[in-house]
């Protein structure tokens, strides 16, 4: 769940920038652990989840999810409704082919059009959670199956940046024909290191992701970017005790976007993030 907010802060601060670009960009996201703790405690999860009593509880819960009576109170109330059926998508998804890695994002696709821009998640525990970031709009999330949306909260409530270091690389790679630069920033949150990694090209000159290096993510208000950094990011590495998550655009397509895809249609209904004030 962690992983999913900070990928959502991510996409709702790529579009703040000045450009001019018009298309989509596709990502592949892929995550790794490799903490020993957490690897066991995600394997007794899966062996929970896989457990017959646990499936026939879960079966007998979503078959009460579907009765009259539920249904109406969770059209009632949106937030608990989207709170419910995530809970039981969780569940179901973990005891699925795959196991606890399918809870995992597997991709996200960005429409972007100057600093409008929406992005859809892929795979795992987000599948299909959809971002809205239009010019002069606070980030939202939109629900077109419950026609509901809300808005994300900004910044990380005022925490103080923490120290990085930043190392230009002379390690050179070639991503979707582009010439990228390496970068390195290493940073303390809560007593661990966090080492990112960086892969960046100045070559493409109408998408600027300079703004990235003003967002937070976590609660230590680990940056996405910085500013000390030159180019566009084609792939992220973030790297952890707990283990690794990569992020890497596999297509970059100019094509015109519908001006409709940054708006939230009028019917829609708002409602809390889940967890949210």
């Amino acid at each position: 769940m962690k992983t999913i907010c900070i990928l959502f802060f991510l996409l709702a601060s790529i579009a703040g920038q000045t450009q001019t670009f018009e298309g989509t960009v596709r990502w592949t996201m892929s995550m790794e652990i490799t903490d020993p703790a957490m690897k066991a405690q995600m394997a007794e999860a899966q062996k929970q989840l896989n457990d017959p009593e646990t499936q026939a509880k879960m079966k007998e819960m979503e078959a009460k999810m579907n009765t009259p009576e539920m249904k109406k109170m969770m059209e009632q109330n949106p937030q608990m409704k989207a709170a419910m059926e995530a809970a039981m998508k969780s569940a179901k998804g973990g005891g699925a082919p795959g196991g606890m890695a399918g809870m995992m994002p597997s991709g996200m696709t960005m429409k972007i059009k100057g600093t409008n821009m929406s992005s859809i998640m892929e795979g795992g525990f987000g599948n299909g959670m959809e971002v809205i970031h239009a010019t002069g709009q606070p980030a939202t999330r939109v629900n077109r199956a419950d026609k509901t949306y809300s808005k994300m909260p900004e910044g990380q409530g005022g925490h103080p940046a923490p120290e990085v270091k930043i190392t230009k690389g002379t390690e050179t790679a070639k991503l979707l024909g582009y010439n990228c630069q390496k970068y390195t920033a290493e940073v303390q949150e809560r007593g661990k290191t966090i080492t990112q990694i960086f892969w960046t090209t100045t070559e493409i000159k109408d998408m600027d992701m300079k703004g990235l290096a003003k967002q937070r993510m976590g609660q230590g208000g680990q940056a996405l970017f910085y500013d000390k950094m030159d180019g566009v990011p084609l792939k992220m590495e973030f790297v952890s005790p707990e283990g690794t998550m990569i992020m890497e655009v596999t297509e970059i397509k100019r094509q015109k976007i519908d001006d409709g895809d940054f708006v939230v249609p009028a019917d829609f209904k708002e409602v809390k993030m889940p967890g949210g004030r």
